[in-house]
Order: C-alpha cells, then sequence, then structure tokens
C-alpha cells in the first residue's frame, strides 16, 4: 500500500539490505554534517566574522565566571605582589615590640585639680558612701530637719561650708552652680584627667541635697529652708561655729533649721545650681528632667512679684556670715541658666529686660560690681549672655540688651589688668579684689576663671581681642592675667609656699578646720572638749587634701595659724572658683571650651508667632 504524497509525485520508501534502524542513524548523520558545514561556511562568516589565523585563546573555568587564562595569571599575580609589598609589611610592624610614646606628664593644674577636688569629698554631710576616700571623715548629721512634717527623711546630706559645721544653702547652691559651669565648658578636660565620674558625683551629692531644701514635686512653693546650724558670737550654749570645736560625726544636740518665705535672691541661685546641672546631667534624662521641674519651681517662687526682701534680711543667724546685698544680680543669673536649661525664650526675655540690668546697676561701670562672688553674680551673668550673643547672635529683640552686656564683660576684663591699675595689687603678684580685706585667694580664683573663659570663648570665635579705651588688648592678656593669679596660689609667691593644702612641699598645717584638727581615734570629744585641739600647736593630724586656705593679707603675709580664720579657713565656694580656674587652664585634657552642650536645648531664638485669626481656620 502507498501513502498519498500531497506535494506532487510517488512517496515511496525503498529499503536497503541493511536494516531499517541503521538506515536511519546514517540519514541523521548526514544531515547534522551537512548542517554543520553550512554554518561553518556561511553563517560563522557573519556571524562571527573573518577568520583568525592566530591561535585560539584558552579560557579558565572558575564556576560561576568564566575568564581568559592570562587574565586570570595577571590577577593572581597582582594578588601576590599586593600581598608581598602591604600584607608582609604589616604583618612585620604588628609583631613588632611596641614603643608607643607615652602620655605627658599632668601639668600642675591638672596635679593641683585632683586635689582641689577631694576637699569636696571633706566637706560632705550625711551617711556617706564608702568611696568618699576620707579615712579620717564618716557620717554625720543624720538627725538634721528630722522634726520637719513637710521634709520626709529631713535635711540630710549636702556639706558644711568651711571649717565649721554649718550647712549655709546659698553658697552651698552658687558653688554647684560654679561648678556645674565649669563641667558644661571643660567636660572633655574633666573626661581626659580621669576626674569626669568625681566632679559629676560631686555636684549631684550638692543637687541632691537642694532639692530636699523645698518641695521640689510641687509647681508652686511658699517657703525655702536657708540654713542647718547656726553660730551666735558669745554663746556659752551648743552652736556649729564659735562655742563648739567637735567633729561632725561627734554632734549630738539639736541644730536649728532656719527658712525663708521671701527668698528671690537664694531661690534664684538654687534655681541656677539645679537648671545648670541638668545641662551635665542630660545624659541622665530622668535626673535632668527632674533638676528641670524644680529649678522652674523654684525660679517661680524667687521672681514673685511678693518676693521683695533678701532671704538674710534681719536675721542675725545669716546675715554675720553670707549677707545677701542684693537679688537683680541673681535674677539675671538664674533666667540666663533657666533658658540654657530649658529653651524657653521666656526666660531669655526676662534676662534682656532692660528693667534687670537697670535695677542691678550692670551697666554703671562699678568697680565692686565688676567683681564675681558668692554676692555677685553680675560679671558672671553678663559673660554667661555674651556666649549667647557671640556664639548664637540672636538679634532682635534681645540684641541691644546682650551688646550692652557684652561690652560690660569687656569692661570688666579690662578692670584685671594690671596695666590699668583699677585695682591694687600685692608686692607679689596678687590682685586685691575686696580691696585688701581678709581672704582674697576666693576672689582672684573667680577672676582668673572668668578670664580664661572669656579668652577662649574670643579664641573659639576667632577674635583676637578687645579694646579697653583706644588700646587693643589681645585675648593672651587674659591668660596671662589668669595663671599668674593661680601660679601665685600654687606657689610663685613671696612665701614660697602653696596656699593649697597638700599641693607642693611647703603648704598650710594648721587649717581651721574642725573634723582635720581632731585625730580620728575613735574618741567622742564635747563642745568645749574639742577647744584643746583647736589651740593646739601641732600642725593637724588629718590632712584636708585641696582646701585652698583664706590666704595672704594685702602684704603678702600669711600666718599658719588655726584660731586666725581669716588666714587659714577654706570655704566651699573658694574652692568652687578654685577649680573652676585650674579646669579651664590645664593642658592636659586639651585645650578650649565645649561650644555646644550650654546649647543642647536652645532650639528656637525666637517667640512663636501668634495663632492667626480664626476667620482664617473656619470659613
Amino acid at each position: 500500500m502507498h501513502s498519498a504524497n500531497h506535494w506532487g509525485g510517488s512517496f515511496e520508501i525503498q529499503v536497503d539490505p541493511i536494516t531499517e534502524e541503521g538506515q536511519s542513524r546514517n540519514m541523521e548523520e548526514d544531515r547534522a554534517m551537512l548542517l554543520r558545514q553550512q554554518l561553518d561556511e556561511t553563517q560563522q562568516g557573519w556571524l562571527l566574522g573573518p577568520q583568525d589565523k592566530k591561535k585560539k585563546d584558552k579560557f579558565v573555568d572558575l564556576g560561576c565566571i568564566i575568564c581568559k587564562r592570562k587574565v586570570f595569571k595577571w590577577v593572581v599575580l597582582s594578588l601576590l605582589a599586593g600581598f608581598l609589598l602591604i600584607g608582609i609589611p604589616i604583618v612585620i610592624v604588628r609583631h613588632l615590640p611596641n614603643h608607643t610614646e607615652p602620655m605627658p606628664p599632668p601639668d600642675a593644674y591638672t596635679v593641683a585639680l585632683h586635689k582641689a577636688l577631694r576637699f569636696f569629698n571633706g566637706q560632705k554631710s550625711g551617711r556617706l558612701p564608702k568611696s568618699n576616700g576620707i579615712s579620717w571623715r564618716g557620717d554625720s548629721g543624720l538627725r538634721d530637719g528630722s522634726r520637719l512634717s513637710d521634709v520626709k527623711g529631713g535635711l540630710v546630706g549636702g556639706y558644711y561650708d568651711a571649717g565649721d559645721n554649718i550647712k549655709f544653702h546659698f553658697p552651698m547652691a552658687f558653688s554647684m552652680t560654679l561648678l556645674s559651669w565649669s563641667v558644661i565648658e571643660y567636660g572633655h578636660k574633666y573626661k581626659a584627667i580621669g576626674e569626669y565620674d568625681h566632679i559629676l558625683d560631686i555636684i549631684k551629692w550638692g543637687t541632691d541635697y537642694l532639692l530636699r531644701t523645698f518641695n521640689s514635686s510641687a509647681t508652686t512653693i511658699n517657703k525655702i529652708y536657708s540654713q542647718v546650724g547656726y553660730a551666735r558670737k558669745g554663746s556659752t550654749s551648743p552652736d556649729d561655729e564659735h562655742y563648739c570645736w567637735q567633729r561632725p560625726e561627734d554632734i549630738n544636740y539639736h541644730r536649728e533649721v532656719l527658712f525663708s518665705t521671701s527668698a528671690p535672691d537664694l531661690g534664684s541661685e538654687v534655681a541656677a545650681a539645679l537648671a545648670a546641672a541638668s545641662i551635665v546631667f542630660h545624659h541622665e534624662k530622668t535626673y535632668s528632667k527632674k533638676l528641670v521641674k524644680a529649678a522652674t519651681t523654684a525660679f517661680k517662687f524667687a521672681t514673685a512679684p511678693s518676693q521683695r526682701s533678701p532671704y538674710s534680711s534681719g536675721n542675725d543667724l545669716i546675715a554675720p556670715f553670707y549677707n545677701s546685698s542684693g537679688f537683680w544680680d541673681e535674677f539675671i543669673w538664674g533666667a540666663a541658666w533657666m533658658y540654657y536649661a530649658t529653651g524657653n525664650y521666656s526666660y531669655i526675655s526676662f534676662a534682656t529686660n532692660p528693667e534687670l540690668p537697670n535695677n542691678a546697676n550692670a551697666f554703671s561701670n562699678s568697680l565692686d560690681l565688676s567683681v564675681f562672688s558668692w554676692d555677685n553674680k553680675l560679671p558672671a551673668a553678663e559673660l554667661l549672655l555674651s556666649r549667647f550673643r557671640i556664639f548664637l547672635n540672636p538679634g532682635y529683640p534681645y540684641e541691644d540688651i546682650l551688646k550692652r552686656y557684652h561690652a560690660t564683660s569687656d569692661q570688666n576684663m579690662c578692670f584685671l589688668l594690671k596695666q590699668f591699675q583699677f585695682f591694687k595689687w600685692t608686692k607679689g603678684g596678687l590682685i586685691l579684689l575686696n580691696h585688701g580685706r581678709p581672704q582674697p585667694l576666693q576672689y582672684a580664683v573667680k577672676a582668673a576663671f572668668l578670664a580664661s573663659l572669656y579668652a577662649d570663648y574670643m579664641n573659639e570665635s576667632n577674635i583676637p581681642g578687645w579694646y579697653c579705651g583706644s588700646k587693643f588688648i589681645s585675648s593672651s592678656a587674659l591668660t596671662h592675667f589668669a595663671t599668674s593669679q593661680v601660679n601665685y596660689i600654687l606657689g610663685k609667691n613671696p612665701k614660697n609656699m602653696s596656699y593649697v593644702v597638700g599641693y607642693g612641699h611647703k603648704y598650710p598645717r594648721h587649717v581651721h578646720h574642725r573634723a582635720a584638727s581632731i585625730p580620728h581615734n575613735h574618741k567622742r570629744y564635747t563642745c568645749t572638749g574639742g577647744w584643746k585641739w583647736r589651740d593646739a600647736k601641732p600642725g593637724n593630724p588629718n590632712t584636708i587634701t585641696g582646701a585652698m586656705v583664706g590666704g595672704p593679707d594685702r602684704f603678702d603675709h600669711f600666718l599658719d595659724v588655726r584660731k586666725n580664720h581669716n588666714y587659714s579657713e577654706p570655704t566651699l565656694v573658694a574652692n568652687a572658683g578654685l577649680v573652676a580656674a585650674l579646669v579651664a587652664l590645664t593642658g592636659s585634657g586639651g585645650q578650649g571650651i565645649d561650644r555646644n552642650t550650654m546649647f543642647s536645648t536652645v532650639q528656637a531664638l525666637f517667640p512663636p508667632p501668634h495663632p492667626p485669626p480664626s476667620s482664617w481656620i473656619h470659613p
């Protein structure tokens, strides 16, 4: 049977003698050869181009990549050469002995700073931690304020002010503000010399106590505690200054607690201390917010219209020691710190309200008002607000008053320079900012801090100097002034002695300090039983390391006598100034200031716009 061929012609299949299967295989092979031959002769011509008579390239199959063998060899040789040139030297260097240059030894200011900070450990009241590091000090003042119904746990903690056993809250708060300011500006130096945690512990010990001196959890208060302990001249009953000479650990009598219902100065200073510390502890958000909230309450209390009488007014238990001469300077000082702590523009508006500097006589060019102290914050407040103008330049509506604060800061610095002879100086080189009265060193160190800080402000902003009248003064003149005063205190003086206990080979041994003067022999001495140690001729059995004493008189004379507190008594405010001056001057932890931390909460420099009319919101 034949199959039909639809393309025409017959369609027959003839079978050769070989098998049908073999013939079919031969036909397929022939057809394949024909196709390969056609591809070689035709399509390869136009697909691959003209035939190259050179040898064909050889390839290396790397699995996921196929590359020419020559390229492969070139890559391998390059990697090998790179290892020889780079890798081997690195291996050799890593195995060489380490000959890194050692860190340079700390400068004199750092050595003194380590000691000056220890003074605060020796002044602590309350239940002391084991890490306090002062072997002859123990728990004390654990019953302070125990009879107060509105203070849970009483007024335990804080710092004793000086060589006595009284806790004065006004200078204590000021000391914490000043220490916090030094950390905000020079925190990197504290870290570099290993004192950052220590200075934060010192500040927190103080601010934790200040939080107890009023109802810090409330939004409105009507009083603030101002002092624990008291003294009356000629007293024959137990007190903390004149009659009793006891270690604070031995006190067993009731200690009077004083409070004030009008305290614009104290309230503002407490607010400043808490606000400044909130910037220091910005990394501890919960604690920082707690400080800000309490500072807001304290400042609200201080600036209330009814608060127009200084906290010490008419109080003979305060006025002989820390009598406040006014409060307008504290208003400016406190408002500046509140602004930096909160970023709330209402505070900078308050600080630049013309009424405040006018009432404070800030622009009077008064020589006495240019001296920074626990009682006069004007020069520090003016510099603090000048910082705002120098680095952020906010302009209107703050510029007019900020410019005048800045100009006054310039004038204050001119007053410090010996060449202009505004203040008297001792022959040995100490400026007499308190006009030759006792305890001159505490004023000198705070002036040194402001001068060094202002020089750093100018250096940071590339300002070479300023004018004193028509004379241009380089910023280095301020650094020279600061170093001259601190060097005098550390031993470059006619006595060739250090006025910082424990620094150098020659320093005061008869420090007016109760705890340091009485042996730590586990015996309790009564109020009058301690008199023999007060009057003893040998030096103190305990060293109150880092304490800066009152200092010499206007003739560079100094008496190392325990009973004369004008020469030999240290104070919190004096040592706070010393710490600030030392950290500003030391080069061990680097140079310059931290420009930005102060402004960490400052956002909007101007008041927010008024809300649009309701017609803009509702049709």
